[in-house]
């Protein structure tokens, strides 16, 4: 196990357990703020590995890398929530300060565990309950309707995990592998929503609290494509809403670091919260060059408790366009295209193998004009991933 090299000063360690993409994204804010940076890769070659020197390998699974792994740093945080629950709780016996502690973290492991809390700290959801059975699957469309959606409660993400039931035999399958790991599964009304938010907020051990303008997240056969911030249409007063629910939820289960709620909107304004994510987050994105403190560096400062960021916007608006991998490979070259085609866009790729529809990378770009800022962002990403050639 490589032990990190501090920074004279008296500058931290920050370990992040997970080499993916959101670990990548942490390493410049680091390096801006003075501190170190740790990350527990899970391959040498690892999207955050590839930029951060001390990036020990080691699986989130195995106990005992973990905990070497977190002997070296003073805060330890996440870049996924796949971390078992003995992993976790060896770490707290042994001292560590961990961000988000396990008992909220647990909230966005399972996603049962989430709409328990929720529900009973009156946060607006969707009606849902459990169920391992065809009947009890059949009772819950009876009282809200078919079709209802499935989730499996761990693990679920861009649409993985998630299952849009018109009759009960859709579930067949779904409910036997749920009988095999001995869990049931979330079903959930399927809400007419006119379009899906995300709040993004951060809060720190002592209970500051700053939260990003309230964004549209767009989606594509389950993946998020696009992110418009701030929302488009949304009334200040609706924005204010959504944001207390952010933050009530941050404050109920003691959430520390950055963390997404992502929300339902319905015809009548008011929101349902769909999901939570405690971590950095692809809603967030647009925050690394459209806003003063971008979620990166709030996380940052979130977990080592140091006072939180502005998160102004820097512009009216930021667009975030996902670059998903297409068959198109050769990705470097499509910079130079890219950065004389439009000097103001960003571009962030995560070093990682291109595999279809996976998220190789996003831009950012930001102006006045919302209608050109879209079409902007969808041309470098189309462009990227090879849809365009022009």
């Amino acid at each position: 196990m490589s032990i990190p090299h501090r920074a004279p000063g008296g500058f931290p360690v920050v370990g992040i357990i997970g080499g993916g993409q959101l670990a990548r994204m942490c390493a410049g804010p680091a390096a801006e703020l003075g501190l170190t940076l740790s990350v527990l890769a899970e391959d040498a070659r690892s999207s955050a590995a590839l930029v951060v020197p001390s990036s020990p390998v080691g699986e989130h699974t195995d106990v005992e890398a973990v905990r070497a792994f977190a002997r070296e740093c003073d805060v330890v945080t996440f870049d996924h929530e796949h971390v078992p629950v003995e992993v976790l709780q060896a770490l707290v016996d042994d001292g560590v300060a961990l961000h988000p502690a396990p008992e909220a973290l647990r909230h966005a492991q399972d996603k049962l565990v989430m709409r328990e809390a929720l529900t009973a700290a009156g946060m607006p959801c969707p009606r849902w309950t459990a169920a391992s059975s065809a009947a009890e699957v059949t009772a819950f469309a009876e009282e809200v309707g078919w079709p209802v959606v499935a989730k499996t409660p761990r693990g679920g993400y861009d649409g993985k995990g998630v299952l849009v039931a018109d009759r009960v035999e859709d579930l067949d399958g779904w409910l036997a592998t749920a009988a095999e790991r001995g869990e049931p599964l979330l079903l959930e009304e399927a809400v007419p929503f006119v379009r899906e938010l995300a709040v993004l907020l951060a809060r720190s051990p002592s209970g500051q609290a700053a939260a990003w303008p309230v964004v549209e997240t767009v989606q594509t056969d389950g993946i998020c494509t696009e992110v418009i911030a701030p929302a488009p249409g949304l009334a200040a007063d609706a924005a204010r809403a959504a944001t207390l629910v952010g933050l009530d939820i941050a404050a109920t289960l003691e959430v520390t670091g950055v963390m997404a709620v992502e929300l339902f909107e319905l015809a009548d304004g008011s929101v349902l919260v769909n999901e939570l994510a405690m971590r950095p987050h692809n809603s967030g994105h647009w925050s690394m060059d459209g806003a003063v403190t971008g979620q990166f560096e709030q996380h940052l400062r979130a977990v080592l408790d140091l006072p939180l960021g502005s998160p102004r916007p820097r512009a009216p608006w930021t667009v975030m366009g996902n670059v998903l991998g297409g068959e198109h490979t050769d990705l470097y070259p499509t910079y130079r295209h890219l950065m004389a085609r439009d000097p103001e866009l960003k571009v962030h790729l995560y070093g990682k193998g291109v595999r279809p529809l996976r998220k190789i990378g996003h831009v950012n770009v930001s102006g006045d004009d919302l209608t050109d800022l879209r079409e902007r962002a969808r041309h470098a990403a189309d462009y990227i991933q090879g849809v365009i050639v022009e």
